[in-house]
C-alpha cells in the first residue's frame, strides 16, 4: 500500500510538471507571435477599444463553455481597472440580451475553434449594426475568425490534457491574451494605484490601498500645544489625547516640534521643572502627508520604531495617525 501511494504521488507530480511545460510552451508561442502579425492586430484591437471608449462605449465580452469562463474573468479584470465592461452569455444574447450591446460598444468574442454555434446570433448582430467585433481564436478561417473586424489568432498548441480534449493550454493562452488587453489599456490610460482603489475598496487589496488621510484623526482630536506652553500643559494634552506625544506649533500654526512620553520621562529623571516645552521638544520631527499610502507609512514606522506621526500640508498639521490605527485597518 505504501509503495502504491508513492508511485501515484510520483505520477501526479510528473503530470503536473508536464502540464506546466506544455502550457508554458503555448505562452511562449504566443509571445513569439506578438512579434509578428498577432502584434499588429493586437495594436489594432487596442486602438479600436480606445476609440469605442472615447465615445462612451463598453467592452462586451462573450464566449461559450470554457471560453466563456475565461471571458467572465477578462470582463471582470477590465471592469476592475476602469474599462467599462461586462460579460454577455451568447445563449442569453439570443433570447433578449442582445439589447445589452450598444452601437458605440465593441464586442470581444472568445472561441478557440471559432465555430461555437451559440455565437452565431451575436456575430450576426454586430455585423448588422456595425458594432466592432474582436475575436480571440485559433481559427482564422472559422465562422468567428472570418467575421471579425480584428482576429487575434493564437497559435494552435497541444492541450496539456493527454487526450487532447480538455481545454487547458488553449484557455491559458486566452486568459493571457485577456490580461495583455487589460494591462495595455490601463497602461495607456495611466491607471494608478489610487484609481485602482476606487474599484477595490474591500478586502485585503482595499486595505493595502488606504491612504493616511483615510485613517488619520484631525481637528480637535490632534494633540497640539503652542511653543509657549509649559510642560504641565503638554502632559495634560498627551494624557487626554492618548497618542503618546503632542505636537508643538508656532504662532503661525506650523508644526515645529513634538514632545513624546519619552521626552517627559527624561525630563522628570532630572527632577520636575515646569519649563517651556520648547526646551525639551524634538525639532523638525518626521512627518507624513494625507496622500501617503498607509502601507508605505507602516513600513517606515516599523523600520524607525515610530508609533505615531503627524500628517502635514504646507508645514501645518492636518491629522495624526497611530501605528495601531493602521494595523486595525488591516494594513500589513
Amino acid at each position: 500500500m505504501v509503495l502504491e501511494t508513492a508511485l501515484n504521488a510520483a505520477s501526479a507530480l510528473q503530470a503536473a510538471q508536464q502540464t506546466v511545460e506544455i502550457e508554458t510552451a503555448g505562452l511562449q508561442a504566443m509571445r513569439d507571435a506578438l512579434d509578428g502579425e498577432l502584434g499588429k492586430r493586437f495594436e489594432g484591437a487596442i486602438s479600436t477599444i480606445l476609440d469605442a471608449q472615447s465615445k462612451g462605449g463598453r467592452i462586451i465580452v462573450t464566449g461559450m463553455g470554457k471560453s466563456g469562463h475565461i471571458g467572465r474573468k477578462i470582463a471582470a479584470s477590465l471592469a476592475s481597472t476602469g474599462a467599462l465592461s461586462h460579460f454577455v452569455h451568447p445563449a442569453e444574447a439570443s433570447h433578449g440580451d442582445l439589447g445589452m450591446v450598444g452601437g458605440d460598444d465593441v464586442v470581444l468574442a472568445l472561441s478557440w475553434s471559432g465555430e461555437a454555434p451559440e455565437l452565431a446570433d451575436i456575430i450576426a448582430y454586430t455585423r448588422r449594426f456595425s458594432v466592432p467585433l474582436i475575436a480571440i481564436t485559433s481559427g482564422p478561417k472559422s465562422a468567428l475568425g472570418s467575421a471579425a473586424d480584428i482576429a487575434l489568432v493564437l497559435p494552435k498548441m497541444a492541450e496539456a490534457c493527454p487526450n487532447g480534449l480538455a481545454p487547458t493550454t488553449s484557455t491559458t493562452m486566452q486568459l493571457a491574451m485577456g490580461d495583455c488587453i487589460t494591462v495595455a489599456l490601463l497602461s495607456l490610460r495611466k491607471f494608478t494605484a489610487q484609481d485602482f482603489r476606487q474599484f477595490h475598496p474591500g478586502g485585503k487589496l482595499g486595505s493595502r490601498l488606504l491612504k493616511v488621510g483615510d485613517l488619520m484623526h484631525s481637528g480637535d482630536a490632534m494633540p497640539l500645544v503652542s511653543d509657549r506652553s509649559l510642560l504641565s500643559e503638554a502632559i495634560v494634552e498627551i494624557s487626554s489625547k492618548r497618542y503618546g506625544m503632542t505636537g508643538i506649533v508656532d504662532a503661525g500654526g506650523r508644526l515645529i516640534g513634538i514632545v513624546t512620553d519619552g521626552d517627559l520621562r527624561r525630563a522628570f529623571s532630572e527632577g520636575f521643572n515646569d519649563r517651556p516645552v520648547s526646551e525639551i521638544m524634538t525639532r523638525a520631527p518626521r512627518v507624513t502627508t494625507p496622500d501617503t499610502l498607509a502601507s508605505q507609512l507602516l513600513a517606515e514606522m516599523n523600520a524607525r520604531s515610530i508609533t505615531g506621526l503627524f500628517a502635514v500640508e504646507k508645514e501645518k498639521p492636518v491629522g495624526v495617525i497611530h501605528l495601531h490605527e493602521i494595523l486595525r485597518a488591516g494594513v500589513a
